[in-house]
């Protein structure tokens, strides 16, 4: 730790003179996953074993941290990250994409010190504001108010710069009416409204923001996009990761997509998504299933069983002509009743353009498929001649309404579209859009 803290001193007397905000040299970050421990079945063997608990957390917490040299390769031995390295300039936007466990956090969480990485070095030149988790520095027992004001201070603003911040602060929130209330009374939503705009609006430098936005509404995400489109306009520079790629589009110039702790593609927004969404291996599947209950995606209450693309006799496909229909088939099982559960999906693009995002309950009460304790299987219909040709992904969506997601952007599967359905003379080839809808016309009289 003492080495690494040295070397970001020493070397931004070196960036001083250049415009690096930011340089990753080499870093990789290794875990050990911990094991299970012995039960005992006696009363003795337990008081032994709460007497030793100290020594033992101990000794657990050291070896999880703490590696020997022929440790390199071990089955119990996890690299999060794995020789990664990059520049980031001042006033640079960048966007980082990948899948669930590809190390997109493990680098947030180093840049903002609050890991350390096992090799290598970081080489950060400016203040820095984090937003990583619902609620990043809040204090559940103290009000919202007294919380922005921790928040400045941990961030190294003054009272007085606090004060003059505030009212933009809170009033950008959206929980003006609850700012006196203490933060464990906060819904997960309000909560990252308020630490976003805190970590927004005091100032930072360099901000980094980790996939917290999904939690809450639209109308909320487009500000926070705005937002930090605004303080990088300013000069400063923004980190974003996420799974949504119509936002990494939208505010991000550059994106780097990472996979297995290692870089894939670092280049042009647009590339680098269409890559990812196309050209991973990965995703050019068109069923997924999960037999095993220890790793099938979700919670204590909701359990992914089988994701699937059909063609219209069942049959499993990923390639379909604009003339036919393609469903989009969900398995899963609820160990407990989730009040209000939505269950849906997000259509993309092969650039990373969000075609559309559609949930069980889209149409009227009376239409919703019946979601039942125990097993569920879900259909969703696209009709035929609503895509254009091209490539698209579907990520899966899982909420319970206005509280939490359950799964958000991940798994997803992939399927491609030969045009071929206009019946007009004039259509022989792909028509512009990302739809091309065979629509009625009328004379109106």
């Amino acid at each position: 730790m003492e080495l690494f803290i040295l070397s970001v001193w020493k070397e931004n007397l070196q960036m001083s003179s250049n415009n690096t905000a930011i340089r990753v040299e080499n870093i990789s970050k290794r875990y050990r996953i911990g094991s299970q421990e012995e039960r005992h079945h006696t009363l003795v063997g337990s008081a032994l074993k709460l007497a030793m608990q100290p020594l033992r957390n101990a000794r657990n917490l050291r070896r999880l941290t703490k590696f020997a040299a022929d440790e390199i390769e071990s089955p119990d031995i996890v690299w999060a990250l794995n020789d990664i390295s990059f520049d980031v300039q001042r006033g640079e936007v960048i966007g980082i994409i990948g899948h669930n466990g590809a190390g997109k956090s493990t680098i947030l969480k180093i840049l903002s010190r609050i890991t350390f990485p096992t090799n290598g070095r970081v080489v950060i030149k400016g203040r820095v504001g984090s937003l990583l988790e619902v609620g990043t520095g809040f204090h559940p027992e103290l009000t919202g108010r007294e919380n922005v004001y921790l928040n400045g201070t941990i961030l190294g603003m003054s009272k007085t710069e606090v004060d003059r911040k505030f009212d933009e602060i809170v009033e950008f929130s959206g929980v003006a009416k609850f700012i006196d209330t203490p933060v464990k009374r906060y819904s997960s939503g309000m909560s990252v409204r308020l630490a976003f705009s805190v970590a927004a609006h005091l100032d930072p430098e360099i901000l980094l923001v980790d996939e917290v936005l999904s939690v809450g509404d639209a109308g909320f995400q487009s500000k926070c996009i705005g937002k930090m489109q605004d303080v990088a306009s300013q000069g400063r520079t923004v980190i974003f990761v996420s799974h949504v790629m119509q936002a990494i589009r939208n505010l991000c110039d550059r994106t780097i997509h990472i996979d297995q702790g290692r870089i894939i593609n670092d280049g042009p927004t647009q590339q680098v998504i269409r890559n990812y969404l196309t050209g991973d291996s990965e995703n050019q599947i068109a069923e997924r299933v999960w037999g095993d209950k220890h790793t099938q995606p979700g919670n204590s209450g909701f359990r992914l069983l089988g994701l699937r693309i059909l063609d219209s006799d069942s049959n499993t496909a990923q390639a379909f002509r604009t003339s036919e229909s393609i469903r989009i088939q969900i398995e899963f099982e609820l160990d407990k009743l989730i009040h209000e559960i939505g269950v849906g999906y997000d259509l993309f693009s092969a650039d990373g353009s969000m075609v559309y995002r559609s949930y069980h309950y889209d149409d009227i009460p009376e239409q919703w498929p019946e979601i039942q304790l125990g097993y569920n299987r879900l259909e969703c219909v696209i009709p035929a001649g609503m895509l254009n040709g091209g490539s698209y992904v579907i990520r899966l969506c899982v909420l319970q309404q206005d509280i939490k997601w359950i799964l958000n952007g991940t798994p997803e599967l992939s399927f491609d579209v030969e045009f071929d359905h206009s019946r007009s003379p004039f259509f022989f080839k792909l028509r512009r859009g990302v739809i091309a809808p065979v629509l009625e016309w009328k004379r109106s009289s």
